[in-house]
């Protein structure tokens, strides 16, 4: 992809669709920085990135602070001179206990914006200023292909991922005088930790040996993905890479679905 030496930033880079987002830009020899709330898991996604010969590190992350979001901005440019890439993929699914309700209530709604949306702001406006220095930059962002549509079984978060398309379009609008391509991924169903919550939610909890919550999924995706398989980590790896590569210069404000044809647009 002719990423090579490029410094990027992964944001909820600790496992799931970043950890994944992270692997691929590894394996194209970008150099990153796995930036997560979740220090400890942080540092097992960066250690094993530096397996692979790549100069990878391990931040601890709040987006939901504009302060700490600073520091660790900061702290990459101090360390790495530059940011060339930053994907904004942190994101939740509602608050503590989100899987016992049928229904979002307050905590939910707060949280998930102040994270999936006004933590994209948080970061992005940090690392902006840069960005805008050296007249180059690729910011992508991870929404969901719950942000085409409304659904009833959790508001905010297809609230957050549509503000999250709107957020890339306005961004792109207002960089592309600095040269600087703004971007959205639209990821599908994918088995991460944050679907199996989905599904025991909407299950109820599942405990039989027949009817588990990965069989749950596979039946899901047969009946759903033209395509026929589900979409794993990587794919979003793949198109993140791809949108930061050199390839992508006349791509911006663009919202791409990786869901195998579940959503066409």
């Amino acid at each position: 992809m002719n990423i090579n030496g490029l410094v990027t930033i992964v944001t909820g880079g600790a496992r799931g669709i970043g950890r994944g987002i992270c692997k691929i830009m590894a394996e194209n020899a970008a150099d990153v920085i796995v930036a997560d709330i979740d220090k400890e898991m942080a540092e097992t996604t960066a250690s094993g990135l530096r397996r692979m010969g790549i100069n990878s590190v391990a931040v601890q992350l709040d987006v939901t602070s504009r302060v700490e979001s600073n520091r660790v901005v900061k702290t990459v440019i101090d360390d790495f001179g530059r940011i060339d890439i930053l994907v904004n993929n942190a994101g939740v699914i509602g608050s503590r206990g989100w899987e016992n309700r049928k229904r979002a209530n307050q905590d939910d709604w707060d949280l998930i914006l102040n994270v999936n949306v006004k933590g994209i702001v948080n970061f992005t406006e940090a690392v902006i200023p840069y960005m805008k220095e050296r007249r180059n930059g690729k910011i992508v962002n991870i929404a969901s292909i719950a942000g085409r549509q409304g659904t009833p079984k959790n508001p905010p978060y297809s609230v957050s991922k549509t503000g999250v398309i709107s957020l890339t379009q306005g961004y792109a609008l207002e960089l592309a005088q600095y040269n600087i391509n703004v971007n959205c991924i639209c990821p599908g169903l994918l088995w991460t930790p944050m679907f199996e919550r989905i599904i025991n939610r909407e299950s109820g909890g599942l405990d039989s040996s027949i009817d588990t919550p990965r069989i749950t999924f596979d039946n899901y995706v047969k009946e759903k993905i033209p395509l026929g398989r589900e979409q794993i980590p990587e794919d979003i790896g793949y198109l993140a890479a791809f949108l930061c590569s050199p390839y992508s210069q006349n791509i911006t404000g663009q919202s791409v679905n990786v869901s195998g044809g579940y959503f066409m647009n």
